[in-house]
């Protein structure tokens, strides 16, 4: 073999190996993984709390979305995410903040909800010349606006970008073992070479959920995390 096939073999095995290595999970943000070991299950087993990293993105109503994509348009999977019947939408979004700066595809996650709103990092927040406040998802009164437009239209939300709270997915068997109540605010300390420790997690508490600790993308970089860590409470 001379050395030009060499260096060919050489880089198509390297580009193999990265696409691999950035497919499966998602940062465990997704459920399908390929890799067929998630870290996140890994890490549930180890009695550890897995961390999602949440990028910016929206959640939309029907009425919305068909202004949006067009009368009848129905949200299509692009990938189920790790929660349970949450899924990574096909369609996207431009959304527009103040002094006309724009994102471009902002993804919507499914399914439908009753409410239309924007999640982003604070760094989102700022390219768009905006300053949303810190909210649970759904908890839009005095939040920023922002205008969401698709390919049949546009939408304008008087209230609707936010920042979203630190919050850990949990069942309520979960909270009973970790001994955690609706309204209580939580810390975990996030080891490693960036170590840092987060305060005000929210526990969010249903039935239909799977423990995850989710993080914007600002959070996540400050602590150098991916998606998939495992995370442990800190008890008085």
């Amino acid at each position: 073999m001379n050395d030009k096939a060499l260096i060919e073999l050489v880089t198509h095995k390297v580009l193999e190996q990265l696409t691999r290595d950035e497919e499966p999970c998602g940062g465990c943000a997704l459920r399908t993984c390929e890799a067929g070991n998630r870290a996140c299950d890994a890490v549930v087993q180890q009695q550890k709390i897995p961390v999602g990293v949440s990028a910016r993105h929206a959640h939309v109503t029907q009425e919305h979305l068909e202004v949006l994509y067009g009368e009848g348009h129905q949200l299509t999977s692009h990938a189920p995410l790790y929660q349970p019947e949450a899924f990574a939408a096909k369609e996207t979004l431009t959304v527009v903040g103040r002094r006309m700066q724009a994102i471009e595809g902002l993804r919507i996650l499914g399914p439908v909800r009753d409410y239309s709103q924007v999640e982003l990092a604070q760094t989102d927040a700022i390219r768009l010349g905006l300053n949303p406040p810190i909210r649970d998802s759904g908890d839009l009164a005095g939040s920023e606006s922002i205008v969401l437009v698709g390919p049949k239209g546009s939408v304008h939300l008087q209230e609707g970008a936010i920042c979203a709270t630190r919050h850990i997915h949990m069942t309520p068997q979960d909270a009973e073992n970790w001994g955690i109540r609706e309204g209580d605010l939580l810390t975990v300390h996030i080891p490693g070479e960036r170590a840092l420790t987060f305060e005000n997690i929210h526990p969010k508490i249903s039935l239909s959920y799977v423990p995850q600790m989710h993080l914007d993308t600002d959070d996540a970089n400050a602590a150098g995390l991916q998606g998939g860590e495992g995370v442990e409470l800190l008890r008085d």
